[in-house]
C-alpha cells in the first residue's frame, strides 16, 4: 500500500509541474494589450519659439535664462484668473494664456504670477517687478504712454450685475441716485458716469468686496467686465448679469514701454496661439462654460490706438 500510495503521489506532483509549467508559459507567450498613450492636453500642443526667434529680443533671452516668466495676474477672479485651492494651480483665460506664452519662451508653463491690482500694473511694469500684466487690462491711448500692449487678444465690455431680486435696474441709465460699487483703479467707473452720471459709486479693492456688498445691501449695482461679472455669478446664484455690456473695450497684455522686439515676440505667439485654434479652446474650457454660444472672433493684433 505504501509503495503504491507513493507512485500516485510522483504521478500526481508531476501533473501539478507539468500544468504550473504550462500556465507559465501561457502568461509568457500571450500579448497583453498596450496601454493607450496619454491624450496631449491643450499645454503639450502648443508652439515654442527657436533659438533665433527668442536671440531677436533681448528680453526673451534673458527670460529664456531665468527659467520662468513673471505674470501680473490675480488669483481670485473666477474664470479668468484663480488659484485652485487643491492643486495650486492658477486657473482660468488670462492665467491660460500666461502659460501658453510661458510654454513659447521657455519649453514648459514655468510662470509666478505676482498679484497685480488695477492700481499697481503700471508700476509693476515700469519698474521691472513683472515680465508682462495679463489681466484683463483694457488698451487706452493714456495707459499706452506708461507701457506698451500687445494684442488686443480679448475684446469685451463692462456690464451691471445686480441681486437676482433687484428689478429696478434694466439699464445703465437706471443706475442714477442709485449707490453702486466698482473695483478701484478700473475703465468701469468712467465707462459707468459716461451713461449715468448721477449715480453714487463707491470703490472697493477687489471682486469679492463688491459681490459682498451686493449681498448686504450696500450697493444695488456692481459694474465690471462681463468676463469678471461671469466668473462671480458662476460661483454666487444670487447675483445675476442684467442685459448686455453697454461698452466694447479691447484688452491687451501690458509689457514694459519701449521694449519693441518684445513686443513684436508677444504679438507673433499670439498670433500662432490664435491661428492654431488653441486661444479657441482656451475660451472654450474657461469663459465658455459660462457665456453661451460659440467662441468669438479675437480681435484683430494691432486695431486699436495704443496697441
Amino acid at each position: 500500500m505504501a509503495g503504491t500510495f507513493e507512485v500516485r503521489r510522483r504521478r500526481l506532483a508531476t501533473v501539478l509541474a507539468g500544468l504550473a509549467a504550462v500556465t507559465a508559459c501561457d502568461d509568457s507567450d500571450t500579448p497583453r494589450p498596450a496601454a493607450p498613450p496619454p491624450t496631449p492636453t491643450l499645454l503639450d500642443r502648443a508652439p515654442v519659439a527657436g533659438a533665433a526667434e527668442v536671440a531677436a529680443s533681448p528680453t526673451a533671452a534673458a527670460i529664456r535664462r531665468r527659467g520662468q516668466l513673471i505674470v501680473g495676474g490675480q488669483w481670485d477672479l473666477p474664470l479668468l484668473s484663480e488659484r485652485n485651492s487643491i492643486t495650486g494651480e492658477t486657473e482660468g483665460f488670462d492665467a491660460t494664456l500666461g502659460k501658453l506664452l510661458a510654454k513659447y519662451l521657455l519649453g514648459e508653463p514655468a510662470v509666478k504670477i505676482v498679484n497685480a491690482t488695477p492700481e499697481t500694473k503700471e508700476t509693476l511694469l515700469q519698474v521691472g517687478t513683472v515680465d508682462a500684466v495679463i489681466r484683463i487690462y483694457t488698451i487706452t491711448p493714456e495707459r499706452a504712454e506708461k507701457v506698451a500692449f500687445a494684442g488686443p487678444y480679448l475684446r469685451s465690455g463692462q456690464a451691471i450685475a445686480a441681486l437676482v431680486q433687484e428689478r429696478s435696474v434694466t439699464r445703465p441709465a437706471d443706475l442714477n441716485g442709485k449707490p453702486v460699487v466698482a473695483v478701484a483703479g478700473t475703465t468701469s467707473i468712467d465707462a459707468l458716469l459716461r451713461e449715468a452720471p448721477r449715480a453714487r459709486v463707491e470703490t472697493l479693492g477687489t471682486t469679492n468686496e463688491c459681490v459682498q456688498a451686493l449681498e448686504s445691501g450696500r450697493a444695488v449695482a456692481y459694474v465690471h467686465d462681463l468676463t469678471a461679472l461671469a466668473g462671480a455669478a458662476r460661483l454666487n446664484d444670487r447675483i445675476r448679469i442684467i442685459g448686455e455690456p453697454f461698452t466694447s473695450e479691447p484688452y491687451g497684455i501690458g509689457l514694459p514701454l519701449r521694449d519693441a522686439g518684445f513686443k513684436q515676440f508677444v504679438n507673433d505667439w499670439l498670433g500662432k496661439v490664435v491661428r492654431s485654434g488653441l486661444w479657441a479652446e482656451v475660451w472654450q474650457t474657461t469663459l465658455g462654460t459660462v457665456v453661451t454660444g460659440p467662441p468669438p472672433t479675437p480681435p484683430e493684433i494691432g486695431s486699436v490706438p495704443g496697441s
